[in-house]
Order: C-alpha cells, then structure tokens, then sequence
C-alpha cells in the first residue's frame, strides 16, 4: 500500500485529521522513566498507545532521538508502529536537503532504515535534491512550504515573478515533481491565509502537513476553513508539545489519551 493510500484509507476509518507528533525532550519525560535506558522509547510508545484510537498517524521528529544518540531506539520504535499499528502512515520529520548521492543515503536512511511511509525534505536545493526520495515510488515525500516558525516569511514571502516563493514551491510540486503521486507540502496552521491559498493553488489531491495546533497556537477553526479539501480531509494536523506534556488528573498518558481526543472532536467540528 502506499503512503497516500494508507493516508486515505487512516483519515476513513479513524475519522480523525489529528497527527501526533513524537518530540521526545529528556528533560520533560515523566519521572518513572528518567533512569531507564531506552526511557525514550517507552516515552513515544506509551504516549501511541494512548493516542492510536484518535489518530490518523504518527510523525516522529529525528532530531529528538539522533541529539542524544538514541538511533537505535528510534528504529525499535518505527517497527513498533509498523507491527502495532501498520494502518496509520509513519511520517518521519527529518527535513532533509542535499543532492546527488548524499539524497541518496537519506532516502536510504528513512525509508530502508527507519521504514518511514513518508519523510519531510527541503525543496531549497531544488528537483534533483528530491528526485532520490521519489525514486522510492510508493513512499511520501512532504515539501516544507510555508513553515510555521516566524522566521519563514525570510525567504518564503520572497517573490519570483509577482509569485511568492512559498507557492512557487507549492507549484513545483504539484505540477512538476509529484510523479509518483506521492508528494505533500507543509504549510503551517500558524499562517491560515497563507494556508488557504496553498490549497486553492495545489487543489484538493496534495495532502497538506500541518505544523502549528497546540503550543505553537494555531487556531484549529480557521486551519480547517483554509486547509480541508472538498472531501472534508486532505490535512494531517499535527499537535506535539500539547499531547505529549499534557497535564492532568491521572496517569500522564491518560491525559495526553484526552488531549488528543478533545483536538480530534475540534477538529471534526470545524471540517
């Protein structure tokens, strides 16, 4: 099955646009996890558990495991989703931007290694620095295009030929490099507007990543009034901080199993 497929076939039978991103900080993990050694996998492992029921996948985020040397825990955690859990997409957020036959090795690495159904890329470096990625026919390739972070509008609102440089991107990829049918972008709920018009220009067969619900404050509401496509879906919404430190009565998994519900019933309101 591929990865638009599975994503397909995950917002049908979850009804649910929520992804839970899996940001694993050592500094926050509960304390009857500190002293274990793999309290990084048992951290993501509960918190899916927890949350499976109210999702439509999982994007772990690289960077949280490769900083503290905890590779190997992020591959255990991959198969786990894979066993457990083979009907929710695995995005694996690792924003990677290179050419040739360094690409190459990325691809190999999350795809091959990690067995990611999808994979975040810089598209900076242009088509050949995602062309190894798409070589990979039925696994996703999702294109930063209107990044959530302030610091974006740098380079993204630059304009090229009366065209802002976000939607450029937006253009490229769906007109040029989805030729496994395969590509996203991600656009941030940070920028709704910016949101709206990615979807306008793509329409409604590019899914769309989107970075920004929970800490980060992007409003659930107008996400989904920009971002949804005709068929009510289209977006996987992804929630982090807010559903991996949520607090509450009870075991901290249970309060992020009631976070992430109450973000999936928002969002389900508003789509």
């Amino acid at each position: 099955m591929s990865f638009i497929q599975k994503l397909n076939a995950a917002w049908a039978s979850s009804q649910s646009l929520l992804m839970v991103g899996l940001d694993p900080d050592l500094t926050r993990l509960p304390a009857e996890l500190k002293d274990k050694p793999d309290a990084i996998f048992q951290f993501c492992k509960q918190i899916i558990d927890a949350t499976a029921p109210f999702v439509c996948g999982f994007k772990p985020q690289i960077a949280y495991f490769s900083a503290v040397g905890a590779e190997r825990q992020l591959e255990d955690l991959c198969a786990y989703l894979r066993e457990q859990y083979p009907h929710l997409p695995l995005v694996l957020d690792a924003k990677r931007g290179d050419i040739g036959a360094t690409a190459t090795q990325y691809a190999q690495e999350v795809f091959g290694r990690y067995g990611a159904d999808a994979v975040t890329v810089s598209p900076y470096l242009g088509a050949d620095s995602v062309e190894p990625y798409l070589d990979w026919a039925d696994r996703g390739v999702i294109v930063l295009c209107r990044t959530s972070n302030p610091g974006g509008s740098d380079l993204q609102f630059l304009m090229t030929d009366g065209v802002p440089l976000y939607l450029r991107v937006a253009d490229l990829v769906a007109n040029k490099w989805n030729k496994t049918g395969q590509c996203g972008l991600v656009v941030g709920a940070t920028f709704p507007n910016e949101l709206a018009a990615v979807r306008k220009a793509v329409g409604d067969s590019i899914p769309l990543l989107v970075p920004g619900v929970g800490a980060q404050g992007g409003d659930i509401a107008a996400t989904c009034a920009a971002g949804c496509n005709a068929q009510k879906t289209g977006m996987m919404i992804n929630s982090s901080r807010a559903i991996l430190y949520a607090t509450g009565s009870g075991h901290w998994t249970e309060a992020a199993a009631a976070v992430a519900k109450q973000t999936r019933d928002d969002i389900n309101t508003h789509r």
